[in-house]
């Protein structure tokens, strides 16, 4: 009985280090030995870097080989499986095998991958190819953007939801249709604005991304917004505009106040407002966003 009860207390703790660590669902039917599948990280960093940067391969420099070494270094050896026993790749989500850690070089890659898109197009031919950012494992698709590209405004939220998941496009859920209903409230409409997110997939379970993915998204989402160069820019929730614009006040102190958002050759004039998802939550602020989409409504005509 005391054996039992001992168990029981051990399978409590063990759930506890996994709820405190922010597992709170399972993502597949069957176990994962990330272990085993930490081994192909390294290859899949090398290939990865490799394509978005050529040119700072060239010639082999000391210092890129030592940083290879390093990284090769500090990846866990595969140990041989048994031979009475099948491998553990066999057993494994092809997204498990795919699975890499974001760093600096990861990082530097898709700064270097995102600048060399000329236009949107190409800039989403580079995300589909883009194997940095593991919410791409999980994802159904490519949440890129929608709207007129031509637009003078533009939204940008932090990361699609289950409905934007499933069609492809940003703000197509409840939240997407109050948005629709606000932009109509100020005489304009998805052709009048074009909409995007910070980060193109989908979290699992609609939490919130890590600053890890939000980081090595960044680069294409900053160069989203220059292709499209709108003369107005919107972000939509605090999340956006921190991660943009470098602010730390919370929504509530930083709504309704115009800020620039810096581009190599301008300054586009920036303001954040709450998240349509908020007030649908919390619909006594709505009184508040309106004050703002009539802000933006005369930002555009003074223009």
């Amino acid at each position: 009985m005391q054996n039992s009860q001992d168990h029981l207390k051990e399978i409590e703790s063990l759930l506890e280090f996994y709820r405190s660590a922010g597992v709170d669902c399972f993502l597949g039917d069957e176990p994962v030995d990330w272990a085993a599948a930490s081994v192909r990280q390294a290859a899949h960093r090398h290939q990865a870097v490799s394509h978005a940067r050529p040119s700072h391969k060239a010639g082999g420099s000391a210092q890129s080989q030592a940083s290879e070494d390093v990284a090769a270094a500090s990846t866990p050896r595969q140990q041989p499986a048994a031979p009475s026993q099948q491998p553990a790749q066999s057993h494994q989500p092809a997204s498990a095998q795919a699975a890499v850690v974001p760093d600096r070089e990861m990082i530097a890659s898709a700064r270097d991958l995102a600048a060399s898109a000329a236009s949107l197009a190409d800039l989403k031919a580079c995300l589909e190819t883009f194997e940095g950012c593991n919410l791409k494992l999980t994802a159904k698709t490519l949440v890129f953007g929608d709207g007129n590209p031509e637009a003078r405004l533009m939204l940008v939220g932090e990361a699609p939801g289950r409905e934007e998941d499933l069609q492809g496009k940003p703000f197509v859920g409840r939240s997407g249709q109050l948005l629709d209903r606000m932009l109509t409230a100020i005489g304009l409409d998805r052709e009048a604005a074009y909409i995007a997110n910070v980060v193109p997939w989908r979290p699992p379970g609609n939490r919130t991304p890590t600053p890890q993915e939000t980081e090595i998204c960044k680069p294409f989402i900053k160069r989203q917004i220059e292709l499209v160069n709108p003369d107005v820019l919107v972000f939509l929730g605090a999340a956006s505009a921190k991660n943009l614009l470098g602010v730390q006040d919370g929504i509530r102190k930083m709504r309704g106040r115009w800020m620039n958002y810096t581009l190599a050759d301008r300054e586009i004039a920036a303001v954040a407002t709450y998240h349509p998802a908020y007030l649908l939550r919390s619909p006594l602020e709505k009184r508040l966003s309106w004050r703002d989409f009539l802000s933006i409504r005369s930002r555009l005509a003074g223009q």
